[in-house]
């Protein structure tokens, strides 16, 4: 199986470095413009789908008109590339993945370009880009794989004013985890970021209400500066999305150590198919959900797993974990979310509730992977169960 991974790098360019990076991220952000423009107007008046061929013919014109020839002074790679970036955008939005393609902003959307191989030299250990006469000055967190060879390079500069590099290459190194016969139930919380069914709980780390006190702080302060695009604004805007950023940072480090382990240590990872789109119009809970980032670790788990031979498995959403007894399968008639502790009525067992719904994600991911039914019980009988009693239950010890 051969892999290709992303290594990111944040860089320090040299003045003229970022003149000319700044300049190719706003040439890019123009010609995907341009063209999306001119592919809505032939669908609006000839009802003409334009593929990317015709708008790289387009290119080819526009950079000969004289209202756009600045186009000529930076790489031609990186808007090809924005070419075909908005071409994948039309076929994830006519197979219904995505909405229709949007125009990109000067002020909000990612300030990125990138390059394929036509358009850099990578040599012992130096990256040089085109238009440039000096290496990019790296920091080298992490190696690349042993004789790694870049096929593309993405350059990139987030709201806080960062640099970084972005080396897409084979990384021989991943391979398959050796076969085991491990499962495990993982149940979302908020209380707890993650609980397991082998009764083990996750702290939630809580970044952003631990970072509020500073983006509050800095808000005020952008607040107070006035309404123009002043040196004074730019950088407390600057300095807002600095502690984003530092938000970000820890949130996505610690999911990727937490699913890092999670993969390593089972075969089998059950879970639960949430809706965070739907569940974030709470509004007293949008801010906690959010920080909980739950479907970022999801996609997380899902990637690594396939890299390294493990299964993941979404259990449908609408299976009531939490009000379903994890013993003798008795569905209870209702469990407010005050309801941490419960005893059956049935049974008699007490459970914990978030304990008790990993054991039954486990279950019912079980069954689905053992007969591929469904695994909601039938409500008319509280007792029912449907493919899931194909699969043995959790038993106390």
């Amino acid at each position: 199986m051969h892999v290709k991974r992303a290594f990111r790098y944040r860089f320090y360019p040299t003045d003229a470095q970022a003149a000319e990076l700044s300049r190719t991220f706003g040439c890019v952000r123009k010609v995907y413009n341009l063209a999306l423009a001119a592919r809505t107007q032939a669908w609006a008046l000839r009802q003409e789908r334009v593929n990317y061929n015709a708008t790289s013919a387009m290119l080819t014109a526009w950079k000969k008109t004289e209202e756009l020839a600045y186009l000529n002074e930076v790489s031609s790679v990186p808007l090809q590339q924005a070419l075909r970036h908005l071409q994948t955008a039309f076929t994830h939005f006519f197979a219904q993945r995505a909405r229709y393609p949007r125009l990109k902003s000067r002020k909000k959307s990612r300030k990125s370009a990138e390059y394929t191989t036509s358009a850099f030299r990578f040599q012992d250990g130096k990256l040089t880009l085109a238009k440039m006469t000096e290496p990019l000055a790296i920091v080298w967190s992490r190696p690349l794989p042993q004789g790694a060879a870049p096929s593309t390079v993405t350059v990139s500069q987030d709201a806080a004013g960062r640099w970084f590099v972005s080396l897409l290459c084979e990384d021989p190194g991943v391979k398959p985890l050796p076969a085991t016969d491990v499962a495990v139930g993982v149940d979302a919380g908020l209380d707890h970021l993650l609980t397991l069914s082998t009764g083990e709980k996750i702290t939630n780390p809580r970044h952003e209400r631990h970072g509020r006190a500073r983006l509050a702080r800095a808000q005020r302060e952008l607040a107070r500066k006035a309404k123009r695009e002043g040196a004074n604004r730019a950088k407390a805007r600057r300095r807002v999305a600095r502690v984003h950023a530092r938000i970000a940072d820890r949130r996505r480090d610690a999911l990727h150590k937490i699913t890092a382990r999670l993969v390593r240590d089972n075969q089998t990872i059950v879970i639960e198919d949430l809706t965070v789109r739907n569940l974030l119009k709470n509004g007293r809970l949008a801010r906690a959900i959010s920080d909980a980032a739950w479907s970022e670790f999801r996609t997380m788990l899902e990637y690594k797993a396939r890299w390294y031979g493990r299964e993941v498995i979404a259990v449908d959403r609408w299976f009531p974990s939490s009000k379903l007894c994890s013993h003798c399968g008795t569905l209870q008639d209702k469990m407010p979310l005050s309801v941490r502790t419960w005893t059956c009525g049935s049974c008699g067992v007490t459970h914990d509730r978030d304990v008790n719904a990993a054991r039954n994600i486990l279950a019912a991911g079980l069954a689905v992977s053992a007969c591929g039914a469904g695994v909601r019980p039938q409500r008319s009988s509280p007792g029912g169960q449907s493919a899931m009693k194909q699969e043995p239950l959790w038993r106390e010890p």
